[in-house]
């Protein structure tokens, strides 16, 4: 099987499994101890808890606060929950925060959906802070309230919010822009940048950020919420308090896996990043004559998202079992709509139907991936 659906999930690098293991197996007694605990194997576990968040927070920018949570849907829902006043989001967010928006709009807050353009970039860096539910397009930003500013407690102009790197077309949104935009607004900026973490550099202007540790070659069930100093957030899990605003056990396994994935991203980052792109253009070689889904240049090297007039994805799918990949996005597999993302970028339904998505990274070879592309080409010739 070659593995090709590095935006849906990475493998687990094998130095994070043995900064893990000691805590699974209980090493020297102290392995299964509670960080929350006060007696010596649970200061212990709360030393490797702290040595992981240091470590995660050295990709995320200064001036804030790692809170380690269950995974990125748990960070996003709880930056986007945890405030209140209008939302404005992009139409090719993750659902984890297009629903999330949802239902707060259901709870009456004001929400406004920005448009994007055919390259899934957003048609304004001003959206406005608007009342519809929905829009066609980021209308031009109201004038800055008197007084705001981003460190301000109690901003009263709600929350923006965008991805950095688009989960299924790769694009790189210009989130700075955004977040300035924000700012001027009086509203707060959250990045959603569990695709972009440790791969591209996060603008030090947002105010929060989620990350997941299995986009990174880490562990399945962690993630975290960056926040920045002077910003609250209600809770959005009540209990304990463990991390200061949000409850909950944590697991010094999953957080030392999570920390050394975070190390090796940055110890690698030229060397992930010089192998993606050599994949990338071995593979836009491979696929003459299918078309690239969003911005080209703009983009993380390690999506690409094509089409091919007449596709049958599902009979691709079936030919070449041993090639994973996805029609669209995972998270939304085997629902039989058409990708939102796909849609939002002015594709029609039957061009979003005849579109895949390969991912590839650290572990990819170059001989397998043109094995499984000249898999993939000669299925779809056959059709």
């Amino acid at each position: 099987m070659t593995y090709l659906d590095y935006q849906a999930t990475t493998p687990l690098a094998p130095e994070v499994l043995e900064a893990m293991l000691p805590w699974l197996r209980g090493d020297g007694g102290w392995g299964h101890a509670n960080p929350h605990s006060p007696h010596r194997d649970g200061r212990r576990a709360k030393a490797a808890v702290e040595v992981a968040r240091d470590q995660v927070a050295a990709l995320l920018p200064p001036g804030g606060r790692v809170v380690f949570t269950s995974g990125a849907t748990e960070a996003l829902n709880w930056a986007i929950k945890g405030g209140s006043g209008p939302i404005v989001t992009l139409a090719t967010e993750h659902a984890a925060v297009l629903d999330t928006a949802g239902a707060e709009g259901a709870r009456g807050r004001a929400v406004t959906i920005g448009a994007v353009d055919r390259d899934g970039l957003a048609a304004s860096v001003t959206p406005a802070i608007g009342h519809a539910a929905t829009a066609p397009a980021m209308p031009p930003s109201p004038s800055p309230r008197v007084g705001a500013g981003r460190d301000e407690p109690g901003m009263t102009g709600g929350l923006w919010t965008a991805m950095l790197v688009n989960n299924e077309i790769g694009v790189i949104q210009p989130v700075a822009d955004l977040a300035a935009a924000a700012h001027a607004a009086g509203a707060l900026f959250l990045c959603d940048s569990v695709q972009g973490y440790g791969r591209v550099p996060i603008p030090e202007n947002v105010d929060m950020v989620a990350i997941s540790a299995h986009k990174i070659y880490g562990p399945k069930g962690i993630g975290a919420l960056w926040i920045r100093d002077g910003v609250a957030l209600d809770a959005l899990l009540h209990g304990g308090d463990q991390e200061g605003g949000r409850s909950g056990t944590l697991s010094p396994a999953l957080c030392a896996g999570f920390g050394v994935a975070a190390m090796l991203m940055a110890a690698r980052a030229d060397e992930d990043a010089a192998h993606v792109e050599r994949l990338w253009r071995l593979a836009i070689g491979r696929l003459a004559g299918w078309t690239i889904n969003g911005a080209v240049d703009q983009r993380y090297r390690g999506n690409l998202n094509v089409r091919r007039r007449g596709l049958d994805v599902g009979r691709l799918m079936s030919d070449c079992r041993d090639v994973a990949f996805s029609a669209g996005s995972a998270c939304a597999s085997g629902s039989g709509r058409p990708s939102h993302v796909l849609r939002a970028i002015g594709l029609s339904d039957a061009e979003a139907r005849s579109s895949i998505r390969l991912g590839w990274g650290r572990y990819t070879t170059e001989a397998e991936l043109s094995q499984a592309l000249d898999r993939l080409v000669a299925a779809a010739d056959a059709q």
